[in-house]
């Protein structure tokens, strides 16, 4: 019971990231006000995400630091998480 609980939400977080993840590659296409206080909540949000990445996944002009993210939380950090709650419940 706990252990379907714990999954379930550790998956809609890993959504709303992704999500978050989305609206910052967009918001960086269209350049929105940084004042208004919706882009810095994302922004807020997903620098810490992205920033380590930015590292590595940067080639030229083209920032891929979000596709990686994205990638890192759906196919490694999220079942690894599943993975770990299973072992432990």
């Amino acid at each position: 019971m706990i252990e379907s609980i714990l999954i379930v939400a550790g998956r809609y977080l890993v959504e709303l990231i992704t999500l978050l993840i989305v609206a910052n590659i967009l918001m960086s296409w269209f350049n929105p006000s940084p004042d208004n206080p919706i882009v810095k909540l994302i922004y807020g949000l997903t620098e810490p995400i992205l920033s380590p990445l930015r590292r590595f996944a940067v080639i030229g002009p083209i920032d891929f630091s979000g596709i990686a993210a994205v990638v890192l939380l759906q196919f490694i950090i999220y079942p690894l998480y599943q993975m770990l709650i299973k072992a432990i419940f």
